[in-house]
């Protein structure tokens, strides 16, 4: 069974979210501080986890960054829970690497159906495809991504995001295209989280992140065509 590890010091909610994440067949374990939380991942690596902001111990910004930074966690993906409004948290939390950010009072369904989906993209589909553009390849079956042959470490969104204009072979994205495929949800990804995301990217990629080309007023592309294998 598939594991959630929920970050929350708020023992109605955390449960809220476990019963709610059991219903749909996930197994889920509790950590109300962000040092058991960052104990946890680490021992047992989850699938995903739910992490508040607002911790007891250590901001709920410091256990991503934290999470991000460390190979076995690198990759899961995390979706935020928090009070917190402003876009520039919801930016700062992006910029961090965190896949979704889902603000209280929430819906314990809708949470469930965005950890649902981002867990859809992030299992292995047996395939074996492989896109290749320049030095940049994408392995869509085990969601790696290396240029040059080197490994390069993606969250859930930045993959999706690459892996949606690499499919494109060239062709110009919109905007609102790449934010309703990619985050799943109209309304919920803003043009600034987008654009912070193809920053990350860009950097992620080195060398080959010009290779994504801004086609401004519009959207996105990728500068040159893209080869399919398998």
């Amino acid at each position: 069974m598939e594991r959630v590890l929920i970050v929350d010091d708020d023992p109605d909610i955390a449960r809220l979210v476990s019963y709610n994440l059991s219903q749909s067949g996930l197994e889920t374990v509790i950590a109300g501080t962000g040092r058991e939380a960052l104990r946890l991942a680490q021992e047992e690596p989850p699938v995903l986890i739910i992490l508040d902001l607002m911790l007891p111990d250590i901001d709920g910004m410091e256990v991503c960054r934290t999470l991000r930074s460390h190979e076995p966690t690198s990759r899961i993906p995390i979706i935020m829970l928090t009070a917190r409004g402003e876009e520039i948290d919801r930016v700062v939390g992006f910029e961090l690497g965190a896949d979704d950010y889902v603000m209280k009072p929430f819906s314990p369904r809708e949470l469930a159906l965005r950890v649902k989906s981002i867990l859809r993209r992030t299992r292995d589909e047996h395939s074996t495809e492989l896109l290749a553009i320049g030095g940049i390849k994408l392995y869509p079956d085990r969601r790696a991504c290396t240029v040059d042959d080197k490994p390069v470490a993606l969250t859930v969104k930045e993959f999706d995001l690459l892996s949606e204009l690499m499919r494109a072979r060239g062709n110009v994205l919109t905007r609102d295209n790449l934010m309703d495929t990619v985050w799943g949800y109209h309304g919920e990804a803003t043009s600034r989280t987008l654009d912070t995301h193809i920053r990350r990217v860009r950097e992620k990629l080195g060398e080959q992140g010009p290779q994504i080309e801004t086609v401004r007023g519009i959207g996105y592309r990728l500068a040159s065509s893209v080869e399919k294998i398998g």
